[in-house]
């Protein structure tokens, strides 16, 4: 097993300048999988990144989903899933920069690290013909038996209908720390996450069968967080999500340009928590969470990688502010979920903006909201807190960060 000691078991992968001075860097995994370095602007690394040595199983047979044909839904069964770390010690931090003692998903010290997940969801096959070999060098495990042919597909109907849950899912670190979140990042960090959230959601996004890419970060044990290292996700889904598929109908109800007038409505109100030059946050009308804030950009963008650099640069500070203002709220930190909604790949383009949808159960200081009955059995929701109260505590929490901190 390599450490992360750079010597004659290290290599200069290749490199790629992206916005803000970040650099790419690309390399493999021991077991074929995909590993993306993505360097801060003036970073201390060198350009050598410690190959993987390790000796490892081959990846898991992709997962098999189902159709619900009461909603429509499909379910993807991914038992390896099963085998996941769950809250290991700090030293045997499988998101960590690999060392003697810790044979870690990292070969390198990184300053960001974006990598396959091990044990996905969806993936590592990709969409093709039934029965084609997509696995490359991966592995025969990777054949794709029958894959999604199409939105067509997915939508007819019938019962005991399967196809395999092509695609890929991803994870992001933010930090070689073992502790932490995307809150606890200084704003050049939390720059480089945002041009690496913009680069893989465009390289996600050109896969074969991919049909939407959802970045996401889950923090906290309350919210089933299994890794307290700062991390976050990606999913790239072999069809529109159920929460996207009811978003494409309200605009085909309320009018192709709804994002434009629900900003405009809700910069008007005395819900709107903080806003730039180029985003808002709010707390939405109908907030249906204790904490709920969106956090949108003032022009149309279906994704992250459509987005300025100017953007991206506010972003930053903005987003950062917003969450050790959550954090404030309490004497501890705030569980929550932050999701990044975009467009679909082939669909939905020109009317879906992109916007974060930051949600936690947390209703007080020792309280947590559980779904029960009406939410969860009838997707019935009873909010707890005015979207109002909500709205203005939470403005005066994100004053009470400190202007040096940021």
């Amino acid at each position: 097993m390599n450490t992360p000691e750079f010597g004659s078991d290290a290599a200069a992968p290749s490199a790629q300048t992206l916005g803000a001075g970040v650099v790419k860097r690309t390399a493999r995994l021991a077991d074929g999988r995909e590993l993306f370095y993505y360097d801060d602007p003036g970073t201390a690394l060198g350009p050598e990144r410690a190959v993987d040595a390790r000796d490892l199983a081959p990846r898991p047979a992709t997962a098999t989903m189902r159709r619900d044909v009461l909603t429509g839904d499909w379910v993807s069964i991914a038992a390896a899933r099963q085998n996941r770390a769950f809250l290991p010690p700090a030293e045997l931090d499988p998101l960590a920069p690999q060392t003697p003692t810790n044979p870690s998903e990292i070969p390198s010290m990184y300053d960001v690290a974006v990598f396959e997940n091990k044990s996905p969801s969806f993936g590592p096959a990709l969409a093709g013909a039934p029965g084609e070999h997509l696995g490359g060098t991966l592995g025969e495990a990777l054949v794709s038996t029958d894959p999604p042919r199409g939105l067509d597909d997915l939508d007819a109907p019938g019962l005991g209908r399967t196809r395999t849950s092509v695609g890929r899912c991803e994870v992001v670190c933010f930090s070689p720390a073992h502790s932490g979140s995307f809150g606890s990042l200084t704003p050049t960090r939390a720059r480089t996450v945002i041009e690496a959230w913009a680069d893989r959601t465009a390289a996600l996004s050109a896969l074969p069968g991919v049909e939407q890419v959802f970045p996401f970060e889950n923090r906290g044990e309350a919210i089933g967080v299994t890794l307290p290292h700062p991390h976050g996700q990606i999913y790239a889904y072999p069809y529109i999500t159920p929460r996207t598929a009811t978003l494409l109908g309200s605009i085909e109800r309320e009018g192709p340009d709804l994002f434009a007038r629900i900003l405009d409505f809700e910069r008007a109100d005395d819900r709107v928590i903080l806003s730039g030059e180029h985003w808002t946050a709010f707390v939405p009308f109908a907030a249906r969470w204790p904490i709920e804030v969106h956090l949108m950009p003032h022009r149309h963008v279906a994704d992250l990688a459509e987005t300025t650099a100017a953007e991206r640069d506010e972003l930053a500070p903005l987003y950062l502010r917003l969450l050790r203002g959550i954090d404030a709220l309490y004497d501890s930190p705030t569980p929550y979920i932050a999701a990044w909604h975009q467009a679909p790949v082939h669909r939905g383009r020109d009317t879906v903006r992109l916007h974060l949808q930051l949600t936690s159960p947390r209703r007080a200081a020792d309280k947590l909201k559980f779904l029960a009955g009406s939410e969860a059995a009838m997707g019935a929701w009873i909010g707890d807190i005015p979207p109002e109260t909500s709205a203005a505590r939470l403005r005066d929490a994100v004053a009470s960060v400190p202007e040096e901190t940021l």
